[in-house]
């Protein structure tokens, strides 16, 4: 699927603040809070938008310590099986597929390095995973929580 010009720019309004009111965004747009509603449900109907939530600092709940790890996993592991392995993880914030040497990439939060120690022998034990390769985060420059421009 395919957004337009105004349901794109209400998906960026509302990534940028969920709690925002219809009216708000209608303003923002051109167009009336119920249209805006309209346009919402629609989008929710059809899958664009998938649902509404909270986004936490993570250091606020305790975890300061944020790394990637790269798997390397054993021949024929497929991405599911990566995917069941890594679920069990709560300080697996995300995990992708990748191209180059790596087979995913991990985004791990951890109460400290200790902690992150920890989750990596762990992952590192996992039996599809041949090897592993991380890296710290010193700090984090820049986070974004939509993607493109809203125009």
């Amino acid at each position: 699927m395919r957004l337009n010009d105004l349901d794109e720019r209400i998906v960026h309004a509302l990534a940028e603040d969920a709690r925002r009111s219809y009216a708000d965004i209608g303003s923002l747009i051109g167009l009336s809070a119920p249209a805006v509603k309209r346009r919402v449900d629609r989008l929710r109907a059809e899958g664009a938008i998938t649902g509404f939530t909270v986004r936490v600092d993570p250091a606020a709940l305790g975890w300061e310590t944020e790394g990637f790890i790269e798997i390397y996993c054993r021949r024929n592991t497929s991405p599911d099986a990566i995917k069941r392995g890594l679920e069990r993880y709560p300080e697996v914030a995300s995990a992708s597929t990748v191209t180059g040497e790596a087979d995913a990439i991990v985004q791990v939060f951890a109460s400290d390095m200790r902690h992150f120690e920890r989750v990596l022998e762990r992952i590192a034990g996992e039996p599809y995973v041949e090897r592993t390769k991380s890296v710290l985060v010193l700090s984090p420059l820049l986070r974004r929580y939509t993607s493109g421009s809203p125009a």
